[in-house]
């Protein structure tokens, strides 16, 4: 079920009624409406990936209460491994099997030897298979690390596992985090119902009206780029760098809007990350929930930045590397790891990684100084042409994209640059705090009713999110 779709402008309002007017003196029952609210979310798009969900709940639920159990350190890592091998096992047939027959074929094709690709197989990748398989992950993870105590709570885990605003395409949340909210009563407060709405709303305008309008001009640029001059191909990239952002953030604002709804908090997934002035701080506010999951459970583990600074190096390549296989299962996003390690390496070897940590730029002030703007736009230049990379079919398609790019300017496309220049001056003056967009303009009212009208004149069609292919 897609956000932007009348089925769930029909399903929520239903959803939300039974939850807090007729069950909401009853916590198991709420979370039971939870729990089948979010199957039937999932199972809208293809109830036979339920079994995906239920299977991996099953698994790491049983596991996540034997950990504890265990009187020997070696059993309750065996357990662990276990989990991690179910996980990543199930991730990597959908996702990734069908990328390694090609790709050992290739490879074999290279040294002259045709082998015909027999065993590749017809598998369609569930929805948001990458989300939720990492949640599920980090709940035996956690326990395993004594941060968290599991629970016996069957209906509650599975819940916290499906949880339907962010089912599909994040936030990818922490148990230590969502499932205590789970587990406690929750009441309604209105004005966490009203930041709820507003998120909505505002996620809405960014998928719909922006995302949505750049999407066939990005497509036919990047579909026919030997047709056109290296000017149009640069707003084609840019075009393309705000429509994932707009696609991917709505998403986000959707589901922290609607968890809001049902009195959850849920983490922050983007923090205005075209406003960053280097790219550490770029990873600190783009896909946060993603990049949070590796620090925490890949690059510490792997001994992050106090190992030396040879293996520290390592780290970052292992990371974004990993970041970018997660995307998708293309050598476009492997490369496109690759792109971003590089352009991290100058700031850790300079220790800027993390000079710009606790505010966005010019926070209290109208516009920034020329410094930061200079800073702002080459980041913003450097992500834009790995950007490149990410949304090319092929490596050599991403390099002849980059190498036709010129100033050959014309003015092909550029009806949509207003919607553009009118998101970044929105995002600019919501910079302060990602949850309380526009809480103190006297006009709040009027800019509802105009983003309310600009979604419902730009909706034509149930585009899905572009992350729902990861």
């Amino acid at each position: 079920m897609l956000f932007n779709s009348i089925e769930f402008l029909i399903f929520l309002p239903i959803v939300f009624t039974f939850y807090w007017f007729i069950f909401n003196k009853n916590l198991s029952i709420q979370n039971f409406i939870i729990l089948l609210s979010s199957y039937i979310f999932y199972g809208w798009w293809d109830y036979r990936f339920l079994s995906l969900i239920f299977l991996s709940t099953i698994v790491d639920y049983i596991i996540g209460l034997n950990i504890p159990r265990q009187e020997s350190e070696k059993l309750q890592k065996l357990l662990l491994y276990v989990s991690i091998l179910f996980n990543v096992s199930v991730l990597g047939f959908f996702k990734y099997y069908n990328f390694f027959i090609d790709s050992w074929v290739s490879l074999f094709s290279s040294f002259g030897y045709e082998i015909k690709s027999i065993w590749t197989l017809n598998i369609i990748l569930p929805v948001g298979i990458s989300f939720y398989t990492f949640q599920t992950m980090s709940y035996t993870i956690d326990i395993y690390r004594k941060k968290l105590k599991p629970t016996k709570d069957f209906i509650s885990f599975a819940s916290f596992v499906s949880f339907f605003p962010q089912l599909v395409a994040g936030p990818i949340e922490r148990a230590t985090n969502l499932l205590p909210q789970i587990l406690n009563k929750r009441e309604f407060r209105y004005e966490q119902g009203v930041q709820g709405l507003r998120l909505i709303l505002w996620g809405l305008f960014k998928k719909v009206v922006i995302a949505d309008s750049l999407s066939p001009i990005v497509d036919d640029i990047f579909s026919n780029y030997q047709d056109f001059s290296g000017g149009t191909l640069w707003l084609g990239a840019v075009y393309f760098a705000f429509q994932i952002y707009c696609d991917f953030s709505g998403y986000s604002d959707i589901a922290i809007g609607t968890s809001k709804l049902f009195g959850f908090e849920i983490m922050s997934n983007f923090r205005f990350p075209y406003f960053s002035r280097n790219i550490g701080e770029f990873w600190r506010r783009w896909h946060i929930s993603l990049s949070t999951w590796f620090r925490d459970y890949l690059y510490i583990p792997l001994g992050g930045s106090k190992e030396g600074k040879w293996k520290s190096i390592r780290n970052i390549f292992v990371i974004f590397i990993v970041s970018g296989f997660w995307h998708g299962a293309n050598w476009t996003f492997i490369f496109w790891g690759l792109f971003h390690s590089a352009l991290f390496l100058p700031s850790f070897f300079f220790k800027t990684n993390r000079k710009y940590v606790s505010s966005v730029i010019a926070e209290n002030t109208l516009l920034p100084n020329g410094k930061e703007f200079f800073q702002v736009l080459i980041t913003f230049i450097l992500v834009t042409i790995g950007w490149v990379f990410f949304r090319s079919e092929t490596i050599s398609d991403s390099f002849n994209f980059l190498t036709q790019l010129n100033f050959d300017f014309n003015f092909t496309f550029v009806n949509k640059l207003p919607l553009v220049i009118l998101f970044i001056f929105l995002d600019w003056i919501f910079r302060k705090d990602e949850r309380k967009i526009y809480s103190k303009f006297s006009a709040r009212l009027l800019l509802d009713f105009i983003l309310f009208y600009l979604i419902v004149g730009f909706i034509n069609n149930n585009k899905p999110f572009i992350y729902f292919d990861f």
